[in-house]
């Protein structure tokens, strides 16, 4: 008998941390050509998800949404719903389930209780040259790279949250997803997920690795299917 999806996945990738996941983002968009959706926080209370503070808007990427690869799905060839698969370049948002791993910023500290591992931008760039042994790894600037992305961006970088795709490094799969601030309200991305500036400071101190946060990216169609099976709220 099988196990629920992300139960049986989770188990796997985040043993010493929790049995499951005790942090959900959400973030829900009407389907897989939106540039718009929204992000809900919830915290496990027993088996159930209890929500956590007020609904915010965030912007997605300027194509729209693609399967990633995160915890799930794992393989880019399996896809638990029809959709894109996400590339390099595309200018869509991974949508499945993903770590959230490590913060970096402009400012030495980070805000006021955040509890992930925090880097200073300072020269660290993140690379998205497929061909280098260095693809989609936040890194200090100097290697041999044909391209890579400043991460002391002024504004967007501010504060940015490392979103856990594609991890195992497939060349092409997409790299240097975040979450982060939006130029102005509403401005799509070249992939990632965006939103104002205090959205992204409550995100960053509610977020505790040892709760092992996760977050989901969906369209309505796959979250109305995926739902049960996943155990979403």
């Amino acid at each position: 008998m099988r196990l629920p999806i992300v139960v049986l996945i989770l188990a796997v990738a985040v043993p010493a941390l929790a049995e499951k996941p005790g942090q959900l983002v959400l973030v829900r968009a009407a389907d897989w050509s939106s540039k718009q959706g929204t992000l809900r926080r919830y915290e496990r209370a027993g088996a159930a998800w209890k929500p956590v503070g007020d609904e915010v808007p965030v912007s997605l990427g300027k194509n729209g949404i693609a399967w990633g690869i995160g915890l799930e799905p794992a393989d880019p060839a399996r896809q638990p719903t029809k959709g894109p698969r996400k590339r390099e370049g595309d200018g869509r948002t991974p949508a499945g389930v993903f770590q959230l791993t490590e913060a970096t910023g402009r400012e030495k500290a980070p805000p006021p209780g955040t509890k992930l591992p925090y880097r200073e931008a300072g020269e660290l760039v993140c690379v998205d040259d497929a061909k280098s042994p260095h693809y989609n790894r936040i890194v200090p600037d100097g290697g041999d790279w044909a391209s890579a992305e400043q991460m002391d961006l002024d504004v967007i970088y501010r504060l940015v949250i490392n979103v856990g795709h594609n991890a195992a490094q497939v060349p092409g799969g997409g790299s240097c997803i975040f979450l982060h601030i939006w130029r102005k309200p509403g401005a799509t991305t070249l992939g990632c997920t965006a939103m104002d500036g205090a959205a992204m400071e409550t995100l960053m101190a509610w977020l505790d690795p040892a709760r092992a946060p996760i977050l989901v990216v969906l369209p309505e169609p796959a979250y109305a299917k995926l739902k049960k099976g996943w155990g979403l709220p």
